[in-house]
């Protein structure tokens, strides 16, 4: 904005226009004039610098002549005044005259502090007053200083004028405006990491110190009783075989022999410390139990990793290998025989072992070893009962949900341990139907597709609702072929699994009945299966001791 346009501007502030222009505020405080034995005024010269012809700039401007403005009427309680107002130029230190005129007030000049008033709006303007017709006619610049008393603002500072903005300074300010809302969010964030760091720090140091002790295996069984240092420094991890609910599951190398290492993330430190736990229990080191080597630590903070490391079997997970094999019977009898007597032992107490409940028994969970027999893994739901103590903080509707029990789908689990073992017996019921629908002397075709319990009736990857549906309330159950029960072996493992997922959780079988019963349908081409090489207080049960047993 030029000189010019901002004096116009202010002039247009101050409300000067014809007769009443450049009307100073009122000075309230003052007393009213009083209404005789004053000055009276009645004419002013006018003059308008904004509408006058420039000599200077123009040679064709007429000879300037004195205007005589008449003024207003008086109005009740005010009296006529003329004024001028003046324009202090800064940088020629020259006053010249902007307006000239009447104008209305109801204190008379003569009683203010000062006849002239100094403004600053934009411009420095010097508004003088004076009483008498003509009175402003000859009138000289005061000076600045008169205008000093009721000055309410101070003088007005320079200010250089600022450059229009461009396209580039456009730009710049829509990338301040954007970058700096992220960079304050982005410092939040790190803030948050570091308090977060600051409060656990404790944790992971006492975790670190309380875990030294656990890189070490708990017996002499697992051949590392001389290592002095972690195992963590003497495994190599090879390959990935497997991903499940709690990590990953690698084949590695501990010295010349394959091992198998499961992999816990941070957030599922709680199921290592539980499958950990129930490795150490007494008399777990058993031939349909996993066989446990020992734990370690990988890391600190939140990239920590926890190593649980056991024997590894190439041939996988029952589930993965009957996808692509059927089994003869003499292989199914093998494998059903080691799952019972797997469940038999856990489930039993004897030897300071307590009894355990899996709560996640599924194919997936019995490991397939290069003779054809079968253990138990993944522990990292289990849960021990110790006598006199209850189930703790135990949590009923856990587990892959297609092989969940009826009272587990509908949450109405009794938490005593008879029924977390019957859960058990549930799910045991759908892994034997797996086994026997893989069986040649079934009918199995090796051509046919492989599927999972109640896969046909819920789909791969059932809801809980949908689970709800068909085993509470439509009570449904895997279908069981008619040629199944022309095989004497295979007819009794049909009504060993319809015993055992029964709806009524108190009818059915223990897992020692189940061993009995499958153990009675030995094929004569089984081989006897070896003693395992332990003392006779953690030997478990063995088949061919059965027949000292009630019959179930």
């Amino acid at each position: 904005m030029n000189t010019k346009s901002a004096l116009n501007f202010t002039i247009l502030i101050l409300g000067i226009q014809g007769m009443v222009l450049a009307a100073p505020p009122m000075d309230e405080n003052l007393p009213p004039r009083p209404k005789g034995g004053g000055v009276e005024t009645h004419f002013c010269e006018f003059f308008n610098d904004s509408t006058e012809c420039d000599a200077t700039k123009n040679s064709s401007c007429p000879p300037s002549e004195v205007k005589r403005d008449e003024c207003q009427a008086i109005e009740a309680g005010k009296s006529n005044h003329c004024f001028t107002l003046w324009y202090f130029n800064n940088e020629t230190n020259k006053a010249t005259v902007k307006v000239k005129g009447c104008f209305l007030d109801t204190v008379a000049c003569n009683d203010r502090a000062s006849n002239c008033t100094l403004h600053n709006v934009k411009l420095p303007l010097l508004h003088c007053c004076c009483e008498g017709d003509m009175c402003n006619e000859n009138a000289t610049f005061p000076g600045l200083e008169a205008g000093v008393l009721p000055q309410t603002e101070s003088p007005p500072e320079r200010v250089p004028a600022s450059p229009l903005p461009t396209a580039d300074d456009d730009t710049e300010a829509v990338i301040a405006y954007t970058l700096t809302p992220l960079f304050l969010l982005f410092a939040v964030l790190v803030g948050c990491y570091l308090l977060y760091r600051k409060r656990k720090g404790s944790s992971f140091a006492e975790l670190a110190s309380g875990e030294a002790s656990l890189s070490r295996p708990p017996s002499a069984g697992a051949g590392m009783e001389n290592e002095t240092g972690g195992l963590l420094s003497q495994v190599t991890l090879c390959e990935v075989r497997a991903r499940g609910r709690f990590g990953a599951v690698w084949r590695a190398k501990l010295g010349p022999k394959d091992v198998a290492v499961k992999v816990f993330p941070l957030q599922d430190k709680q199921s290592w410390v539980a499958e950990q736990e129930i490795y150490r229990l007494p008399r777990m080191d058993h031939p349909d139990i996993l066989h446990y080597i020992g734990v370690d630590k990988k890391g600190d903070n939140l990239q920590a990793e926890y190593w649980l490391i056991t024997a590894y079997h190439e041939k996988g997970s029952l589930c993965d290998y009957l996808k692509a094999h059927t089994l003869t019977w003499a292989e199914a009898w093998r494998i059903a025989a080691c799952v019972a007597r797997g469940l038999a032992h856990l489930h039993e107490e004897g030897g300071g072992k307590p009894a355990v409940a899996h709560r996640d028994f599924k194919s997936k969970n019995v490991l397939l070893k290069a003779d054809m027999s079968a253990c138990i893994a993944d522990f990292g739901l289990a849960l021990i009962f110790v006598a006199g103590r209850g189930c703790g903080d135990a949590h009923g509707q856990v587990g892959t949900r297609r092989y969940m029990a009826p009272e587990v789908l509908d949450g109405a689990i009794n938490f005593t341990k008879d029924a977390f073992l019957r859960i058990d017996m549930y799910a045991c019921a759908l892994v034997l139907w797996e086994i026997a629908s893989r069986c040649d002397e079934g009918g199995a075709e090796p051509t046919a597709q492989y599927r999972l319990p109640l896969e046909e009736e819920v789909g791969s990857h059932p809801g809980l609702e949908e689970m709800q549906e068909a085993v509470v309330q439509r009570k449904l159950r895997p279908h069981i072929p008619p040629q199944w029960r022309e095989h004497p072996g295979l007819c009794i493992l049909c009504d060993t699994m319809e015993e055992c997922w029964d709806h009524d959780a108190e009818a059915r079988l223990s897992a020692s009945c189940v061993l009995e019963r499958v153990a009675a349908q030995r094929p004569a081409t089984a081989a006897a299966p070896a003693p395992p090489p332990f003392t006779h207080d953690t030997t478990p049960l063995l088949i061919h001791e059965l027949a000292d047993l009630q019959t179930c």
